[in-house]
């Protein structure tokens, strides 16, 4: 899920590729790294379309990204250590697959406004009090009285959640995130919170205009 072509919630695996649809996926992006011989993390991206069953290329990020704990916790792979296998010429400790198991759901917590078209909410974090447990996982920097500056990305953690399918990934991300307690500043928590409450999220039934189109309806 997108807003203006900025990811907001990342997940694996995709509730709308069937295998077959997964394992040709898979295989162009491991047709195009072996023909670039690239050697290091990276991205393939592609784009779905439903109705069709057509997916196409649209560009290959060279590096590691944002989403890389969801790859991790389905996995069970540390992607960071291997970057530093792959630096000192060692060889991998896992190898390629496609059947990710079990869901994982990254959700990006901003200091935005989305009442107010993600307005952007620099300030003092007066209350930063994040959920742990089983299946959760938080990467962050700030703090409670950590002050957030105007000048850069307004991402404020990631957090991450796992579960045996997507149904269990989804209700206990609704569970932590009623619980992420946090004050001073507008952020998204509460815009992801009143995600996971509409039927068309939990159907798979959005699309990569999909908060645009129903963002008055997502957050009143």
């Amino acid at each position: 899920m997108q807003r203006r072509h900025q990811k907001l919630i990342e997940e694996s695996p995709s509730p709308v590729l069937d295998k077959a649809a997964r394992r040709a996926v898979a295989d162009a992006a491991m047709t195009l790294v072996r023909a670039l011989k690239y050697v290091n993390a990276g991205t393939v991206e592609f784009i779905y379309e439903v109705e069709s069953k057509t997916f196409f290329f649209i560009e290959m990020n060279t590096r590691i990204q944002v989403e890389h704990p969801v790859t991790e916790m389905v996995t069970g792979t540390d992607l960071v250590a291997e970057q530093f296998r792959v630096a000192a010429g060692e060889r991998l400790s896992v190898t390629a697959g496609t059947d990710a198991t079990p869901a994982a759901i990254e959700f990006r917590i901003n200091a935005e406004d989305a009442a107010h078209d993600f307005r952007p909410s620099p300030g003092m974090l007066k209350r930063w009090r994040p959920p742990s447990g089983r299946d959760i996982r938080l990467d962050s920097h700030v703090y409670e009285n950590y002050v957030v500056p105007p000048f850069y990305d307004s991402m404020l953690g990631k957090l991450i959640i796992t579960g045996r399918d997507r149904a269990a990934a989804i209700e206990t991300a609704a569970s932590a995130l009623a619980r992420f307690e946090v004050a001073g500043i507008p952020t998204t928590v509460s815009f992801h919170a009143e995600l996971l409450r509409r039927p068309e999220f939990g159907r798979a039934e959005i699309h990569t205009r999909w908060v645009e189109n129903e963002l008055k309806a997502a957050v009143h």
